[in-house]
């Protein structure tokens, strides 16, 4: 990196100058001797190094974020001031616990001292390579037992990672996507994150409640809850979906997102109508995907009700209903065979027909609550198949037709 002292830092005076006070600064006791930094300490060049980092204590986090942008010197200064253990306890406060300070918010002290800590570094470390900058300041916040994966023994009654969140937050706002990446996996590979969540996508949901609560509150404080605006929480959610294959993404979101209480509970399966909706609503990617990966792993009686479902959606939503015959169409052409695709469409049928009894059997058994629903789902479900059909049968007349 080139200097920019040559032409922004003040000019060495000349040798006449500096005779007429060689007395003078003989009495000084400075610890910088090269001409060029002195000169940009101002009038803190004739204070000693341990009288500056004390004046250091009287000025707020913000106040000295502003100071370390005076010039590199000052920078520099203020870095060693940083590392010191005077520096350490003054600025990497660990009130995680004591959240109810008299006459402050829930929590907001500590949360906006680490917003100010985040700005200073961001200053004091602006000249450096990303992969220093990331390098000094972990080596300034590792002896933070609580801003570690596991460092705390009550994470759920601290405010650690969600200090670490808001300092990481103000560190790298304004940084472009290939510093967000290296800065996500060097916290990935400081953490061990992949291994963790490998763990936990591959076990039982429950078998490792204590992992999983762990990777929520790390996810959740350190990456995604601080930011304003949604693309910013999109991007750190991306990077810690990504490595993963959909089954596992979805395992992982409910993790992250999904109430804290039930994280050992399996979930009641989703109405097969539920299912579809969701699918609709996803758009035609995903749902074709979905679709097509049941396709190719043979599940065709399990893609058929789908498709059944998915009728029944656009009957009721006011769908139109060539985007089922379509989508099913293009289901068709994932089969490698002529037979796994027209035993794909007997089962489409056979789906609708058994659906439908099932339906006439629960309307005929006479137990009606007051808004009739199986009665209207076989309605719905009758006309839904006439009119699947029927957008089959003009497919089928347009391409006889030509």
């Amino acid at each position: 990196m080139t200097s920019t002292a040559r032409t922004s830092y003040t000019l060495i005076p000349n040798q006449k100058y500096r005779r007429s006070n060689r007395h003078s600064r003989q009495h000084c006791d400075i610890v910088d001797t090269d001409p060029q930094s002195l000169s940009t300490l101002g009038y803190f060049k004739t204070l000693p190094l341990e009288i500056f980092q004390m004046l250091l204590n009287y000025l707020s986090v913000k106040d000295i974020s502003m100071l370390c942008m005076v010039s590199k010197t000052i920078g520099n200064r203020l870095i060693t001031y940083i590392s010191t253990p005077s520096g350490n306890r003054r600025l990497l406060l660990q009130d995680f616990h004591n959240i109810e300070l008299p006459g402050k918010k829930e929590g907001s002290y500590i949360l906006e001292h680490y917003k100010s800590l985040g700005l200073l570094l961001k200053r004091c470390t602006l000249l450096l390579p990303t992969k220093d900058r990331l390098k000094y300041i972990h080596k300034i916040l590792s002896e933070v037992s609580c801003f570690k994966f596991n460092g705390c023994p009550s994470p759920l009654h601290c405010l650690g990672l969600q200090c670490y969140g808001v300092f990481l937050q103000i560190l790298t706002a304004g940084w472009d996507e290939l510093e967000c990446h290296r800065v996500f996996n060097f916290l990935s590979e400081l953490s061990n994150l992949p291994r963790k969540v490998q763990t936990v996508v591959s076990s039982k949901p429950g078998s490792a409640r204590k992992l999983e609560l762990r990777i929520r509150l790390f996810c959740r404080s350190v990456f995604l809850n601080h930011w304003i605006h949604r693309s910013d929480s999109a991007f750190w959610l991306t990077r810690i979906l990504k490595p993963w294959p959909m089954v596992n993404q979805a395992r992982l979101l409910y993790i992250i997102f999904g109430p804290v209480s039930s994280l050992d509970v399996v979930p009641r399966e989703w109405l097969m109508e539920n299912n579809a909706r969701l699918l609709i609503l996803s758009g035609n990617n995903i749902c074709f995907t979905f679709m097509a990966s049941k396709a190719v792993n043979g599940r065709a009686f399990e893609l058929a009700r789908l498709v059944v479902f998915l009728a029944l959606v656009c009957e009721k939503d006011l769908y139109c209903m060539d985007w089922a015959v379509k989508m099913m169409q293009k289901v068709c052409k994932v089969f490698s065979t002529p037979g796994e695709r027209n035993n794909f469409l007997q089962s489409v049928e056979n789906a609708f027909a058994h659906i439908i009894m099932d339906m006439l059997q629960a309307v005929l058994s006479g137990d009606r609550d007051e808004e009739d629903i199986s009665f209207l789902n076989l309605f719905h479900l009758i006309n839904a198949q006439a009119n699947f059909h029927k957008e089959i049968l003009y497919l089928t007349m347009r391409s006889n037709s030509i």
